[in-house]
């Protein structure tokens, strides 16, 4: 779909251009651009080194090497040619190479980034914990998926194949194209996420998580333990996990706590335990609102949100986190039961 300028008579097409013509290159120009302003490719997201390559060969580098806001790494690979090359291979390895760091790993890394730009005034780890809204590092909750960024003029067909290919088998991986434009002396960039298409994103998110519930039911991961809860003087009866920490969550926001302060006593997972938009709204309007102010990565599986289930506070509607297992719910719910003693919050395993 090609770009047209308005003028004050005409409407006129915008002439269609390459990187390479501009004579951009993908170092010099194209990634120094984007590493100062990564959201046009990759919202949410922090860029803690450029070039990476801390492994035995340094000839194989992450163009941008990024955080996002839910503490997953995120490896960003460009190109400025016609079909993409073969950079998903490349960012493949790279994420399996990745995967394995940690918060601290991480810190020192960003460390070097900012002294490489002279940004020696810049504390790195608490830069990075403010980023990711923690007051101290979780080292469970960092780095638990590598998400894939390919930024690229257009992608050729063996490339989306291999792409579709591996996004439908639980890999977060995306092709964003960067279409150049010549505007007299002007260079304009048309940017679009091409997979998933956005107006797609939150189906492919289902039936991923659809996928993964199926195969940790076949291998017998899944915890379905119960819980008996009582809070002061009355008796919630039993229920599953993520169904106890809800109504503890219900009761606590409803008589008398702040929501934001009830979600920091939720363990490593406090971090993203809720989502809240402004105005009193239902389910429809609250995914819509929180997509947006997520930039398109709300993902409404992960999360409370039927009508019945979202909190209503002064103006504002709130959705709390679903995915609890294992330990992070039974850090959650001993800091929450400390955190508010009076409420008197007692849960023990059903027989």
């Amino acid at each position: 779909m090609p770009l047209f300028e308005i003028t004050a008579d005409s409407i006129q097409p915008v002439t269609r251009t390459t990187f390479i013509q501009a004579q951009m290159h993908e170092r010099r120009d194209l990634q120094r651009v984007l590493r100062e302003n990564v959201s046009v490719v990759a919202p949410d997201t922090m860029v803690i080194a450029e070039e990476f390559g801390d492994w035995e060969d340094s000839r194989r580098r992450i163009d941008l090497l990024g955080v996002d806001r839910d503490a997953n790494l995120v490896v960003i690979e460009l190109k400025r040619t016609e079909d993409g090359g073969h950079m998903e291979l490349q960012a493949i390895r790279y994420a399996a190479m990745i995967s394995a760091m940690t918060f601290d790993k991480a810190a020192e890394v960003y460390d070097r980034y900012l002294k490489q730009l002279g940004q020696d005034d810049v504390q790195a780890r608490s830069d990075l914990l403010d980023f990711l809204g923690w007051t101290e590092a979780e080292t469970d909750a960092f780095g638990s998926d590598v998400r894939i960024v390919l930024a690229s003029a257009e992608f050729g067909p063996e490339l989306t194949t291999s792409v579709l290919w591996l996004a439908d088998r639980g890999i977060d991986i995306r092709c964003v194209r960067l279409q150049p434009y010549a505007l007299g002396d002007k260079m304009l960039v048309d940017v679009q996420q091409i997979i998933p298409l956005p107006e797609a994103a939150d189906y492919q998110v289902r039936i991923r998580e659809k996928s993964r519930k199926e195969r940790e039911a076949r291998v017998g991961g899944a915890d379905h333990s119960r819980y008996e809860l009582t809070i002061g003087d009355r008796h919630y009866g039993s229920g599953p996990k993520r169904r106890i920490i809800l109504q503890v969550f219900l009761h606590l926001a409803r008589n008398g706590e702040v929501p934001e302060h009830i979600a920091g006593h939720c363990g490593p997972r406090a971090n993203r335990a809720l989502i809240g938009v402004d105005g009193d709204v239902g389910q429809e309007e609250f995914v819509r609102l929180a997509t947006m102010a997520r930039a398109g990565r709300f993902d409404p599986i992960r999360y409370f949100c039927a009508d019945d289930e979202l909190l209503h506070r002064e103006g504002r509607t709130y959705a709390f986190l679903n995915q609890w297992g294992g330990e992070d719910w039974l850090a959650a719910m001993n800091g929450l039961r400390s955190a508010f003693p009076h409420h008197r919050i007692d849960f023990v395993k059903s027989e």
